[in-house]
């Protein structure tokens, strides 16, 4: 108890026990629920071969318990299943004794269904017993039938794992054509199936050699005590000794169930409802319907609701491997505040402190004359003279950006407008308008100096010098290159002069 496999499954405790394995309720770490688990104990190849062919089995039907999903740590294996909680039909007779004809029928319809999903699949169970057919803890409500344990089930055509004389299954439940060594086939199933139809209807496990023994002294039998009659005959069209004259298909033998149902009398004469029990009992104290109680224990002091926990200094390491660096060391006098990242940084900032107020200077006894003197501009604008017209309004952008800008041209100026080469008050940079250079936006960078008025041409910065020459290309210099070629000439000389001497 406690193990867990490769991380995901942890075994609570052992619910059921079988040749091959132990079948325990298991908790799955990543789903969040209880499962049913099955150990391999052995690990022979020949078992082992059956595991696996079990664990890859998927059918997905209501009546149907197949495996789910498998895992593996070191020498063990496990498959994992649904947890079916209400027991087995050998528990559900143990409780009752012989079941009402009508609640037989029910569970046999299911039982049916689900064999024809498994034949469906090409796969013959070769085990259909009692124990083997699980029940959902309904209580009084409609039973859920589950047909499980494919420990020996065989897909049509596969090769057989034992010999050709040795019969697999389980002794009371064999088809005659079982004992004689045939190869398996669906009909097997049904002639299982109907066997426990009897032991339902009965209470008594059913004697398979005595009832094919009656079959061939006087053909079909009549129907015992607690069998009706139109129930009777469907069940001896699944206990036929010979496959030939037995149902071929579960669907054939549904369809003549649905009509046998119709024949039978209305309810069933004083029998107590049957009800199906959680037959699992209680979980261990490390364990609660959520699943381990020190995962719940854990939870609180991991979110930071309180506790010892909560309190702690957070660890180096977080849970996905990353790891906390801490922040900068700063120095004493630096009055920027730290702010964490990472993980355990708060979801918040902590807040700028605000600046300390400043005390404002003594308001002057005498007031100050108002100066008109106007505030400088970044480049000096124009003065229109008196009684001029004032210069339109720039219009809407012209053509496509430039340079990758997103930003609007600078709007056209007419020649001889205020503030453009030749007219009066103009200075600035050849071919730009101070009016328009005004309104450029800041995304457009003037490719030229700026130079302020006033300044005169020579104090004017220039543009390096690196600019107006090319940049040389590597390579040695002209006193290397010149010898070699010279060298180089000469030896292809000498070269042309030997092959012509020779």
């Amino acid at each position: 108890m406690g193990e867990v496999f490769a991380g995901r499954y942890e075994l609570v405790d052992p619910i059921g026990r079988g040749g091959a394995g132990a079948v325990w309720r298991a908790w799955d770490h990543r789903r969040r629920r209880y499962v049913a688990a099955k150990v391999l104990q052995q690990s022979d190849a020949h078992t082992l071969l059956r595991f696996v062919r079990e664990q890859a089995l998927r059918i997905d039907h209501p009546h149907v318990l197949a495996p789910a999903s498998w895992a593996a740590d070191d020498d063990k294996v496990l498959f994992t299943m649904d947890l079916v909680r209400g027991g087995s039909l050998a528990h559900l007779i143990g409780d009752y004794g012989p079941l009402p004809p009508r609640y037989v029928c029910l569970l046999l319809d299911q039982l049916l269904s689900g064999l024809t999903a498994v034949h469906a699949e090409g796969v013959i169970h070769r085990d259909i017993k009692p124990a083997n057919v699980l029940l959902e803890a309904t209580g009084t409500r409609r039973p859920h039938l589950r047909l499980s344990d494919f420990g020996i089930a065989l897909r049509k055509g596969e090769p057989r794992l034992t010999e050709t004389d040795y019969v697999v299954g389980t002794p009371g439940y064999f088809a005659p054509e079982q004992m004689l060594g045939a190869e398996p086939d669906f009909p097997a199933d049904l002639f299982a199936t109907g066997l426990l139809a009897l032991y339902l209807l009965t209470g008594r496990k059913p004697d398979a050699q005595a009832l094919v023994e009656r079959f061939a002294e006087h053909g079909v039998p009549g129907a015992p005590e607690e069998v009706p009659e139109p129930l009777w005959q469907v069940l001896t069209g699944l206990l036929q000794p010979d496959p030939g004259a037995r149902f071929r298909t579960a669907t054939g033998a549904r369809k003549a169930l649905a009509a046998a149902v119709d024949l039978l009398p209305e309810g069933d004469a004083d029998g107590e409802a049957v009800e199906v029990f959680d037959q699992l009992g209680p979980l261990p104290e490390e364990f609660g319907p959520q699943g381990p109680l020190r995962e719940r224990h854990a939870a609180p002091a991991a979110s930071g609701t309180g506790g010892p926990a909560a309190t702690a200094a957070p660890s180096s390491v977080t849970d996905t491997g990353s790891f906390t660096l801490a922040p900068p060391a700063r120095s004493a006098g630096d009055p920027r505040p730290v702010t964490p990242r990472g993980p355990d940084a708060p979801a918040t900032p902590p807040a700028t402190p605000p600046a300390p107020a400043q005390t404002p200077p003594p308001a002057p006894t005498t007031a100050p004359a108002p100066v008109s003197t106007p505030t400088p501009a970044p480049f000096p604008l124009p003065v229109a003279a008196p009684g001029s017209t004032p210069p339109a309004a720039p219009g809407p952008p012209v053509g496509p950006p430039r340079h990758g800008h997103a930003g609007p041209f600078p709007p056209a100026v007419p020649p001889g407008s205020p503030g453009t080469p030749g007219s009066p008050g103009f200075s600035g940079s050849p071919g730009f308008s101070q009016a328009a250079t005004a309104d450029i936006p800041r995304d457009y960078a003037v490719t030229g100096p700026y130079t302020a008025p006033g300044t005169p041409a020579a104090a004017a910065p220039r543009p390096p010098a690196h600019r107006a020459h090319a940049r040389r290309r590597p390579g040695p210099p002209a006193r290397v290159v010149v010898p070699v070629l010279v060298l180089a000439l000469l030896c292809y000389a000498v070269g042309i002069w030997a092959l012509t001497a020779g």
